[in-house]
C-alpha cells in the first residue's frame, strides 16, 4: 500500500481547510512550519496526526527553559568518557563511543522521511531559534569533536509550536510557513468531541458545550478551560450518572474544567448569582 501524500486529518484529529493547506504548502516548500495558538487547541496533537496521516515516524523534541539548540543536535558525554579513562576501560579513545545524537542529529539520519515536533519553542532562551537557522536551512551539521558533518538522509517534516509567550526573532519567523490555530468555535468543537466518544447523549452535549463556552466567556477567568478539559469534563459527566438538569445549574466536576483556585472561586460566584 503506498503512502499518503497529503495531510487530510485522521479519524481522531479534526483539521481545518486551512490547516491542511498550511501543512501542504510547508510539505511541499520544504519549510518548518510554525503553529501558534493557545493552549489546548490541538498544536502538539497536529504532529502526531500528520505523522499517522502519512504513515511516518513521530519524534519529539520537548522544549525547555534550559533547553540550547545543540541538545538537539548532539551531546557529547565528557563525564562518561572521563570515568571510563579513570577505570581503563577499553575504547576511551573512540570519541565517536560517546557522542549521543539529539533529536533533530536522529531525524537527519532515519533511514525514511519522519516527522520531527520541535515542542514549545518560545520557552527557550530568546536566541535558541536564531541557532537552529543553519541546521534547518541546510538540513546538516558538523561535530568538531570527530571531524564528521551530518547530513539530512531524507528532508524531515519539521512542525513547530509555539504559545506565543514570547516573540520569536524575525530572522526565524521568515524561514518558517505559519499558522495561527484559532480556538475552535462551537461548531467545530462539537465535531472534535463526537471525535471523541463512540455514543454521545446529544442534551449531554449541548449542555456541556453551553456551559463550557459561557465559562470561556467569562473576563475575569484566568485559565480558560481547554479543549482536552471538555472531553475530560464529558467522561466523567457520563461516569458519574449525574441527573442532566444539575449540569447547567450547578456545574458539577468543575475542578476538571477550572485549575486554579481564584477560577473556581470566580465560576462558584457567578453561579451564586
Amino acid at each position: 500500500m503506498s503512502k499518503e501524500t497529503r495531510f487530510t486529518g485522521t479519524d481522531t484529529y479534526v483539521a481545518s481547510d486551512d490547516l491542511m493547506a498550511s501543512v501542504e504548502v510547508a510539505t511541499k516548500l520544504q519549510k518548518p512550519l510554525l503553529i501558534k495558538g493557545e493552549p489546548g487547541t490541538g498544536k502538539t496533537m497536529l504532529a502526531e496526526a500528520v505523522a499517522k496521516s502519512l504513515d511516518m515516524e513521530l519524534l519529539i523534541w520537548n522544549i525547555k527553559s534550559t533547553t540550547k539548540a545543540q541538545d538537539g543536535l548532539y551531546i557529547y558525554d565528557t563525564i562518561q568518557r572521563l570515568y571510563d579513562s579513570q577505570f581503563g576501560n577499553a575504547g576511551v579513545d573512540d570519541i565517536a563511543k560517546y557522542i549521543k545524537l539529539g533529536k533533530l542529529g536522529e531525524a537527519f539520519l532515519a533511514d525514511e522521511q519522519v516527522v520531527l515536533l520541535i515542542d514549545e519553542i518560545d520557552k527557550a532562551d530568546l536566541e535558541f531559534p536564531n541557532d537552529l537557522l543553519w541546521e534547518l536551512d541546510k538540513m546538516e551539521f558538523y561535530i568538531p569533536e570527530t571531524g564528521e558533518t551530518i547530513k539530512a538522509k531524507h528532508r524531515p517534516i519539521v512542525i513547530i509550536t509555539s504559545n506565543a509567550e514570547k516573540e520569536l526573532p524575525s530572522a526565524f519567523l521568515r524561514r518558517c510557513i505559519f499558522h495561527y490555530i484559532s480556538f475552535p468555535d462551537r461548531a467545530q468543537m462539537e465535531e472534535i468531541v463526537r471525535v471523541h466518544f463512540d455514543q454521545l447523549d446529544e442534551s449531554l452535549l449541548q449542555q456541556t458545550l453551553e456551559a463550557f463556552y459561557r465559562i470561556r466567556e467569562m473576563d475575569d477567568i484566568e485559565k480558560k478551560p481547554s479543549t482536552s478539559e471538555l472531553v475530560d469534563w464529558i467522561h466523567a459527566l457520563m461516569l458519574s450518572g449525574i441527573p442532566q438538569e444539575e449540569i447547567l445549574q450547578k456545574l458539577p466536576f468543575a475542578g476538571v474544567l477550572l485549575k486554579k483556585d481564584r477560577d473556581l472561586e470566580v465560576l462558584h460566584h457567578h453561579l451564586d448569582n
